[in-house]
């Protein structure tokens, strides 16, 4: 169950590291603050999950 649970962070920074980028290059051609906000808050949302990926053992009891 721990290796599934690994494959759905890892299949969720894949996404909201993409969308970030995404977010990032649709801010540069139409400078509109949603897509800046977007960008910022996914690129936020992926440093969580890459540290929580890292940390699973300690957030799951196992260290």
């Amino acid at each position: 169950m721990v290796n599934f649970h690994k494959v759905l962070i890892s299949t969720a920074i894949v996404f909201t590291l993409g969308f970030a980028v995404w977010s990032g290059k649709a801010y540069l051609d139409s400078r509109e603050i949603w897509a800046l906000a977007s960008a910022i808050g996914f690129g936020v949302a992926t440093i969580a999950f890459v540290l929580y990926l890292r940390n699973l053992k300690r957030f799951l009891g196992e260290e």
